[in-house]
């Protein structure tokens, strides 16, 4: 599972990174900080595998701090996110041991591909102890991205033959809303379980959610986002 701490200043900047992350890996740890001070509170409570650091932040520059870990000797990868674009600045990140550096602003599939690309080298190094030549050619310099090998896993009580029979259905309403129970009616499972899958493909963003109050419980409403379940695809091969 990867564990990753955003060191961001900006709030909404750092909530917009934390759901990217659980689009791509909702099973992965997520903590935020908004300072340097944060940070290393963070890293000297926490096991921390991966900073995604911006540079300019008030207190201290991003780049003197991933120095400063580096010095250290904490075992962390850093992925810069940032709006800094000066060659210096790019240059002397990686040469600190940043895997990969994205400026600001970047679109959503960029971040998803920096992402998979560093767990599939978290994946590799995990599974191989003694590793060949030919094995870093074509799994760490590569810039092939194997999805299917994300090791992304429903969550529990999730099943692949339901979730196909419930995309199936969701397709029949077209662009119009539907209800928890409208699923529930329709392929004859529980309301209770079908919340399940409903939750899991909001979280993914394959549904878009709406809350309505009316007379009574507050209901619940879904879009079906057909252009988004490629986000769906690692979790069903």
């Amino acid at each position: 599972m990867l564990k990753i701490l955003i060191v961001e200043d900006d709030p909404m900047v750092a909530q917009i990174n934390s759901q990217f992350i659980e689009k791509i890996d909702p099973q992965a740890s997520v903590e935020i900080a908004q300072n340097v001070t944060e940070a290393m509170a963070v890293l000297e409570e926490k096991e921390i595998g991966l900073l995604l650091l911006d540079i300019y932040m008030p207190e201290e520059n991003g780049l003197n701090f991933l120095k400063y870990v580096r010095e250290q000797g904490y075992k962390v990868d850093a992925i810069l996110i940032t709006a800094a674009s000066d060659a210096d600045d790019i240059q002397t990140a990686f040469r600190y041991g940043a895997v990969d550096y994205l400026i600001k602003p970047f679109e959503f599939e960029r971040f998803k591909k920096s992402l998979l690309k560093y767990k599939q080298g978290q994946n590799f190094f995990n599974e191989n102890r003694n590793i060949k030549q030919a094995d870093i050619d074509t799994e760490l310099l590569s810039k092939k991205i194997i999805e299917h090998e994300m090791d992304l896993k429903l969550p529990k009580g999730v099943t692949k033959e339901t979730l196909h029979m419930l995309i199936e259905k969701m397709n029949d309403f077209e662009k119009n809303e539907f209800s928890t129970d409208d699923i529930s009616k329709a392929v004859n499972i529980s309301r209770v379980s079908v919340r399940k899958y409903l939750k899991f493909l909001t979280d993914i963003d394959v549904l878009e959610e709406s809350l309505t109050y009316g007379i009574g419980r507050p209901i619940y409403f879904y879009k079906f986002k057909e252009d988004n379940l490629k986000y769906l695809k690692a979790y069903m091969e």
